[in-house]
C-alpha cells in the first residue's frame, strides 16, 4: 500500500497525449488511437509494466472531459478506464444521478482538486490513484499533488493534439524512478521532487 497520486499516460514524442479534435466520436482525437497501439501490441516487457501499474491503483481520478467523451454506449461500459475500479471525476457541476452510467465506479466531485484527491485517496484506501487525463494531471501538479509521472512514451509525432504538460506555470524538479524499453515505447517513470 503506497497512497500515492500516479499520472500514467501513453504521449507522443512531442508531447500529445490526443490527437486533435478528441471527442465522443474520436476519444483519443484524429490519429490519437495510434499512442495505444502498443497495448494491442504489446509484449511480455509492456504487459507486465501495464499489470504493475493496474495491480496497484485503488481509484482513478479524472475530469469531466475524460468521463463526458468516453461515457455512455460503447464508452465505459458498466466500469472506468481500469475496469470496475472507482473512478473520482472532478467537474464544475455533476451530472444527474440518474444520467450516470455506473453509479456504483463514478463519483464526482465539484469542490476543487484538493477535495478530488484526498475523495481519490478515501475510496483507494491506501492504495495508489491513477490519475486519467490533462487537464486533472496539470492541476494536481500545479497544488502539490502528484507524486509521479508514469509515461509510455510512442515512437510517433502527432503534431497536434491536448499537450500533457501545457498550463505548469513554472518549472518542475523531476527524478527518474526508472525507464524500461521496448519495440514501440519507452516506459519512463518520475518522482515529482518540487515545483519552481
Amino acid at each position: 500500500m503506497t497512497d500515492k497520486v500516479i499520472s500514467g499516460m501513453s504521449m507522443s514524442l512531442d508531447g500529445f497525449i490526443t490527437g486533435p479534435d478528441d471527442s465522443r466520436a474520436h476519444p483519443l482525437g484524429i490519429g490519437g488511437d495510434r499512442l495505444h497501439q502498443w497495448v494491442r501490441d504489446m509484449d511480455d516487457a509492456d504487459a507486465k509494466v501495464l499489470a504493475e501499474m493496474a495491480d496497484g491503483v485503488g481509484a482513478v481520478l479524472m475530469g469531466r472531459h475524460s468521463y463526458d467523451i468516453s461515457e455512455g454506449e460503447g464508452g465505459w461500459g458498466d466500469g472506468g478506464p481500469v475496469g470496475k475500479v472507482p473512478c473520482v471525476v472532478l467537474t464544475h457541476r455533476a451530472p444527474d444521478p440518474a444520467d450516470v452510467v455506473a453509479p456504483d465506479v463514478f463519483t464526482f466531485v465539484t469542490d476543487g482538486i484538493e477535495s478530488a484527491v484526498a475523495r481519490a485517496k478515501a475510496i483507494a484506501d491506501g492504495r495508489d490513484i491513477g490519475v486519467h487525463g490533462a487537464a486533472v494531471a496539470q492541476q494536481a501538479l500545479n497544488a502539490g499533488l502528484l507524486d509521479e509521472v508514469h509515461i509510455m512514451l510512442v515512437s510517433v509525432l502527432l503534431g497536434s493534439g491536448k499537450r500533457l504538460f501545457d498550463h505548469l506555470g513554472g518549472p518542475v524538479e523531476l527524478r527518474r524512478l526508472w525507464s524500461r524499453e521496448s519495440p514501440d515505447i519507452t516506459h519512463l517513470r518520475f518522482e515529482v521532487l518540487a515545483k519552481s
